[in-house]
């Protein structure tokens, strides 16, 4: 049996009263990418962000490496949830010395992560003159700083163009192969197919289906199944 970096038992959120996420158990497989699916509103990014500590859930758990989640266990996880946190007057790698200064990292950190995201080249271009993927892979290498055991990316294909998306894939597929496990949100289901060794579909705030990715299945027809099949049931 596989062994599991993270797991959530039960887990919920709950905003005024209105249920959010609800008895949520999640099984992410160490060394491997997993697919978060879900239609708008059925509460990833909520998930994602318990998941960073960045919200507190109303009840359940969540395990690290098999023991209660703590916020020291933050030092072994990277995110980039919602848009990349860059300063856009600064370049690449003014970007990146911030962050090392503010976690006392060695600046030779810099370089390994320009590397994996290919940005190396960027000189003194900064942020806000890249393009959409570079903007992107620049919030990776944020991400990697830390050199995280867990990557949690949301929406990281997001505004790019096809040939972004290709180099996108390949970079998150890496990532297993240096230790690192991957919990991918996305809108694009053929894309997760091509990515995730395995996915959950979040429906209405509960975990619907989780299973390994099949290759040859019509992942679109199935998350159209499950998503009717979960609306009908609340109606």
């Amino acid at each position: 049996m596989k062994k599991m970096i993270l797991q959530t038992h039960n887990l919920c959120k709950s905003f005024g009263g209105q249920r959010a996420v609800s008895d949520l158990s999640l099984s992410i497989p160490k060394n491997s990418v997993y697919g978060l699916l879900g239609p708008n509103g059925a509460g990833k990014s909520t998930t994602l962000k318990m998941l960073t500590g960045m919200l507190r859930p109303t009840s359940g758990e969540i395990l690290f490496q098999g023991k209660p989640w703590l916020r020291k266990d933050l030092f072994h996880i990277g995110a980039l949830i919602e848009s990349p946190p860059l300063y856009e007057n600064l370049t690449a790698r003014e970007n990146l010395k911030v962050r090392t200064t503010l976690l006392g990292l060695p600046d030779s950190r810099i370089n390994e992560v320009l590397n994996i995201v290919d940005l190396r080249d960027t000189g003194k271009k900064r942020a806000g003159q890249f393009s959409m993927g570079m903007k992107q892979r620049l919030g990776i290498a944020i991400a990697l700083l830390n050199n995280p055991k867990l990557l949690i990316l949301d929406e990281p294909t997001n505004g790019l163009d096809p040939l972004g998306i290709q180099k996108q894939r390949e970079l998150i597929r890496s990532f297993p192969k240096q230790g690192i496990t991957v919990i991918l949100s996305s809108h694009m289901l053929a894309e997760v197919q091509q990515t995730a060794d395995h996915i959950g579909i979040i429906a209405g705030g509960i975990l619907a289906y989780q299973a390994k990715v099949n290759p040859s299945e019509d992942l679109e027809a199935l998350f159209m199944q499950i998503v009717s099949e979960h609306r009908k049931g609340g109606e």
